[in-house]
């Protein structure tokens, strides 16, 4: 204890200028607009850095269970082919993943994923720089992921689905009754479908797609199964817990997607609402 205190004592100067130097960077930071959004931009590069590091080691660990992933996926695509080549509808053969609508799809690796959290959140190593912007979807070839909701030159953050903020339009896969996606915050492995009115006819092990009434996912995108379902008080709608096909605590690649006409829609509804 006493050499500490001799240390101390012996650089004090040094010591007491460090300080000084810490409290007047964090007020420039604080006080001006400019060096706070570079510090925060320097902040997520470095933060962008670390996670992608970490995961490269993580990816490399896991590289067998990502091939098998990909191999199944391309199995699916050689059967469509063949299909095609068969001369059988290619609508028939994507019934339950089709999807209308002008979409661009871009892959991105996850470099840190949460699910512990209430609400949690997913890193992927593309941002601007590769054409990414906030609200675009993310998906795997399993199911749905997130949306976008930050980016910066070369790293995004994504909203998973499972975060208290997360609500998300979906409906059952053999009838047009829909509600809204949402997470309690308890299992990874569920989620919930609410508002869904009570002559939805339901049967546990359906197929639950999204509705493709937001601009963000297409309809018809895989996300899981009925596990159970309750009414609520009013004994008007459903609360439907959802088995998700995705393994949200192992997602390792992803699809970015873009809707092409989003633009051109949303001017359409805004000049319709002026009217």
């Amino acid at each position: 204890m006493q050499q500490i205190f001799n240390f101390l004592i012996r650089n004090k100067n040094s010591i007491l200028f460090l300080i000084l130097l810490a409290v007047s960077v964090f007020l420039t930071i604080q006080n001006h607009a400019f060096q706070k959004s570079r510090f925060i931009s320097s902040a997520n590069f470095v933060t962008g850095g670390i996670y992608s590091w970490s995961n490269n080691i993580n990816t490399y660990l896991h590289l067998d269970e990502y091939n098998e992933r990909l191999l199944e996926e391309n199995n699916k695509l050689r059967n469509i082919i063949s299909n095609i080549n068969d001369s059988i509808s290619v609508e028939k053969q994507l019934d339950s993943t089709s999807f209308e609508g002008d979409y661009l799809f871009r892959t991105a690796r996850v470099i840190n994923n949460n699910f512990a959290k209430t609400d949690n959140y997913l890193t992927l190593n593309r941002g601007e720089q590769s054409g990414i912007e906030p609200e675009y979807g993310v998906i795997t070839s399993q199911g749905i992921v997130g949306i976008v909701d930050r980016v910066n030159d070369n790293y995004s953050r994504v909203i998973s689905i499972l975060n208290s903020r997360s609500r998300i339009n979906a409906q059952l896969n053999n009838t047009n009754h829909f509600g809204s996606l949402v997470w309690d915050g308890k299992d990874p492995n569920l989620v919930q479908l609410i508002d869904v009115p009570r002559q939805a006819p339901l049967k546990k092990g359906d197929t639950i797609i999204t509705g493709g009434r937001s601009l963000i996912f297409p309809k018809g995108l895989p996300i899981g199964k009925i596990e159970d379902f309750t009414l609520d008080q009013t004994q008007s709608y459903y609360t439907i817990n959802i088995k998700l096909f995705n393994d949200m605590t192992n997602i390792g690649y992803v699809y970015i997607i873009e809707n092409v006409n989003r633009e051109a829609i949303e001017n359409l509804q805004e000049t319709t609402n002026e009217q």
